[in-house]
């Protein structure tokens, strides 16, 4: 894996923010619309942000419940990439969401 990996959609204009932010760290892009993370990967990034429910878009039709557990929130993840938070940035072995852009910035400190 690259050093940083942005999962993006080109469509969403915070995820065109904050991948203009962190063009000079040669970020992988990856369309994870296009590209679905696995289950390995989503559990990868869950941990690094600190919970499965980090990288939900809770507000999304056909989210999971809130009282959801991780399992449930990755498996809901998994079958509908649609339902993750963008954007997600990954750099050595931490994330964050790019909400707003420069939140991600502090990967880089």
């Amino acid at each position: 894996m690259a050093v940083t990996v942005i999962w993006h959609n080109p469509r969403c204009s915070k995820s065109r923010e904050t991948l203009a932010l962190i063009e000079g760290y040669a970020p992988q892009i990856r369309l994870y619309l296009q590209d679905p993370p696995s289950l390995e990967d989503l559990r990868d990034a869950a941990e690094r942000l600190g919970s499965a429910r980090a990288l939900l878009r809770a507000k999304e039709d056909g989210a999971p419940a809130p009282d959801a557990d991780d399992a449930v929130i990755l498996a809901a993840l998994v079958a509908n990439p649609k339902l993750i938070e963008r954007p997600l940035v990954l750099h050595k072995t931490r994330a964050a969401i790019g909400r707003p852009p420069q939140a991600v910035l502090d990967l880089f400190s």
